[in-house]
């Protein structure tokens, strides 16, 4: 071992010893120097927009509604998602509990606690320069008292970094969301189909197919806003009963699965992009506008196939070393000294 160690501390010292000045060695340490600057693998993922748009604000949302201009809101669970969707222009990006299936792997929303929903949330506001962002409250952080969803809601907004929640339920929960608007926090509801009540309404199935059924849709759709929510959720309803209870609010009605008469619209982006594998199940509203999963896996697959062979990493993809510092190097390593 000391043995070792005395050789390595020779080369060592044979590499850093100083040499006499020339110009041949200053234009080596240049050219080293220059072969040194590269742009990391692990450089940061966020770059400004090429045309920056101004901030959206309650105010903007409220001013496309008036003018009866369609507001546009997807979801995103994590840093490139939010990225893509803030440069693509959205209006609102939704960290939904949905990123429970899409990004966790959970079998439905009601898995997903409060301290995972903050972490994406702080992520995706990273990621968010333009659009109005939203955090959802999952299962769990509201229900049990108002005083405990203004604490969820403080949090998700202070520690998760977001404008505002979106929270499930309608007359009931109508306190709930008051309580939470006179904290200062914009709350954004949803009605209809709410997926973490599912086993309650007895399946993810659609909600106002019925006189009755409809009817309890704009009685709660009513009572959100009267609580003070700036908008609201229509989620799996017939088009015709959603078009009834946004001409009667005097707020805007986000719609998913609710026909295009509604204020705006919300997808899960990895639903919309197509980023999953074939004979995944998809809901009818869902429109597939891209094949992320596709590419992807075609772009996986040629890298692996160039791996195996050894055609990556090609020439190109390498840092060149100066000739002459490379013929030193092999010099020392093969005289008697390592």
């Amino acid at each position: 071992m000391a043995h070792r160690l005395i050789r390595f501390r020779t080369l060592h010292e044979a590499l850093s010893a100083p040499k006499p000045f020339s110009p041949v060695s200053s234009i080596r340490t240049v050219a080293i120097s220059q072969c040194q600057t590269r742009h990391s693998s692990h450089s940061p993922l966020g770059s400004p927009p090429a045309s920056q748009r101004k901030k959206v604000t309650l105010g903007t949302l409220q001013s496309l509604h008036r003018k009866q201009e369609p507001i546009t809101m997807i979801t995103a669970h994590d840093f490139p998602s939010a990225h893509v969707a803030d440069h693509a222009g959205m209006d609102m990006i939704l960290v939904g509990d949905s990123l429970a299936m899409v990004a966790l792997g959970m079998e439905d929303t009601s898995e997903v606690v409060l301290e995972e929903m903050i972490l994406h949330c702080r992520s995706v506001a990273r990621a968010t320069r333009s659009a109005f962002t939203i955090g959802d409250l999952p299962m769990g952080s509201y229900e049990v008292a108002p005083e405990q969803a203004v604490e969820s809601a403080m949090r998700v907004v202070k520690e998760g970094r977001v404008q505002g929640i979106k929270l499930e339920g309608g007359l009931d929960f109508a306190p709930t969301v008051g309580r939470i608007v006179r904290a200062g926090i914009p709350v954004l509801g949803h009605v209809g189909l709410t997926p973490q009540r599912q086993n309650a309404l007895g399946g993810f199935k659609v909600q106002g197919k019925t006189t009755l059924g409809a009817l309890k849709v704009m009685e709660d759709a009513l009572a959100i806003q009267e609580a003070g929510a700036f908008a609201v959720v229509l989620e799996a309803v017939p088009a015709e009963v959603a078009s009834l209870v946004t001409k009667k609010l005097k707020i805007p009605t986000i719609g998913i699965g609710a026909g295009n008469s509604c204020s705006g619209q919300v997808l899960v982006q990895i639903d919309m992009s197509g980023n999953f594998p074939p004979g995944r199940f998809l809901p009818k509203f869902v429109k597939q506008y891209g094949n992320v999963w596709g590419e992807s896996m075609k772009a996986m697959e040629q890298y692996k196939v160039d791996v195996k062979s050894r055609s990556y990493p090609a020439p190109e993809h390498t840092y060149p070393m100066p000739p002459e510092e490379l013929a030193d190097f092999e010099k020392l390593i093969s005289s008697k000294t390592v």
